[in-house]
């Protein structure tokens, strides 16, 4: 029962939410599935990573590159962009109570709570970016790679 609720649970409800926003950026058909089993995928890959790292930082970060990574194959697989399906993807790793925080200590006057949560937040978002751009390089090296060989070939 406490690995329902630890891991199952919360991996159903980034998969539900990500049904809602692929839905809000009309995303049809298997696309919908795709891209919230991507979502629930990459909170899992979250919440196991906990006791690897130890840093929501580093979770954030392994989350991303999952993420990223089964975006480009699914998008490669369907032949359709990568963005939707990390758009989606993503939503639930955003840190967006972190940006509510940090802006109730600024309006409170709470400076050096402001800052700390602030530059948490940052660094958790700084992560998710590192972790995407990672990914994309990666295959932009690798297309470019099998595109030279193949021009080499064809030559």
């Amino acid at each position: 029962m406490e690995i329902f609720q630890t891991y199952l649970l919360p991996c159903i409800f980034a998969f539900v939410a990500c049904i809602g926003f692929s839905i809000l950026f009309n995303i049809h058909g298997l696309g919908i599935l795709i891209c919230a089993v991507g979502g629930g995928l990459g909170w899992l890959v979250y919440l196991v990573t906990a006791p690897m790292f130890h840093s929501d930082l580093l979770q954030s970060f392994a989350a991303a590159v999952f993420i990223s990574a089964y975006s480009e194959v699914m998008a490669r697989i369907r032949k359709c962009p990568v963005t939707a399906y990390l758009l989606v993807a993503f939503f639930p790793l955003v840190p967006g109570g972190g940006i509510y925080y940090a802006m109730e200590h600024a309006i409170n006057g709470e400076t050096d709570l402001f800052l700390d949560v602030l530059f948490h937040t940052l660094g958790l978002a700084g992560s998710l970016a590192v972790g995407v751009l990672l990914v994309s390089s990666l295959v932009r090296l690798i297309n470019s790679y099998v595109y030279r060989r193949r021009k080499m070939k064809g030559a």
